[in-house]
């Protein structure tokens, strides 16, 4: 079944397609006419109506234009970057590497104020050392195929996760425990990650916690997502960054976070569950 926020944009999409198709209706044209005047192959304006192609911005205007209703057009537009930039596909965030999109999202980390983030299956950005991160990219690379800037990735994802050591942020921070025992880096670079984990939950401004992996589960293990106040959950699948804006879904991820926040350990218990860890490795 698709996760809620899946289905968030895809309703975001659908009620773009909706609005065009009523321009149409309005206008008393068919999907034949309408590509006729837009000077499309007939096939394409029902694509857009049935919400299957997503229109681009010269593509709503042409719309309007044909419905004679170009002052929709602005707003429509609008719609339309909004329902698309809820599912991203990661091939097309990376298709001119992993650097950019760090450089992207910098602002975002640098205006928020508090960060509720759950991961379930690698150690989250701002907590990663350079030889975990390098490790992490770079299989997250060979397996999307996609343009090789790992080093400047890897520089980019340091600078952008300063705001861990500078300025007025607040981490509360859950990981799951078996993200302690995933390699996706050498023995050595997993076991300076883990030394900078205990290093960094002795932060004032860091609340770390753990969530055994026998614990009694009241919110079963959720694909990882990052909540950047109360304004935006970024929730990452494995084929596409989902990023919810609606006030109904953030509560629900909030929610789980809390949830979650209850079956987790910190202080000397999650200290402990990490030096396990970190003893596995030998």
């Amino acid at each position: 079944m698709p996760s809620p926020s899946l289905s968030s944009a895809q309703a975001a999409r659908a009620a773009v397609a909706a609005r065009l198709q009523g321009l149409m209706k309005d206008a008393g044209l068919s999907g034949h006419e309408l590509a006729a005047r837009c000077g499309w192959h007939k096939s394409k304006s029902s694509r857009i109506a049935r919400g299957v192609t997503p229109p681009s911005d010269a593509d709503i205007r042409a719309w309007c234009a044909a419905c004679g209703a170009d002052d929709h057009a602005t707003d429509i537009i609008a719609a339309s970057r909004n329902a698309e930039s809820m599912y991203v596909e990661w091939r097309q965030l990376h298709r001119d590497g992993m650097r950019r999109v760090h450089e992207q999202t910098t602002p975002l980390y640098q205006r928020t104020r508090s960060f509720r983030v759950y991961a379930s299956n690698v150690v989250p950005g701002m907590l990663q050392t350079a030889g975990y991160t390098t490790g992490l990219l770079r299989a997250i690379t060979t397996f999307q195929g996609t343009p090789d800037d790992v080093a400047d990735a890897v520089a980019a994802r340091e600078k952008r996760s300063r705001v861990l050591r500078e300025g007025d942020h607040r981490f509360a921070i859950l990981l799951e425990e078996t993200v302690l025992y995933y390699l996706v880096s050498d023995d050595a670079a997993m076991a300076e990650q883990l030394e900078y984990l205990l290093i960094a939950m002795g932060r004032p401004n860091v609340s770390l916690g753990i969530i055994p992996a026998r614990a009694r589960r009241t919110v079963w293990p959720l694909e990882a997502f990052y909540a950047f106040d109360d304004h935006q959950v970024a929730v990452e699948t494995l084929t596409a960054e989902i990023n919810v804006t609606t006030p109904g879904e953030i509560e629900t991820y909030l929610r789980a976070f809390s949830q979650l926040s209850l079956t987790a350990v910190r202080g000397e218990p999650a200290r402990c569950l990490i030096l396990k860890a970190l003893a596995a490795i030998g």
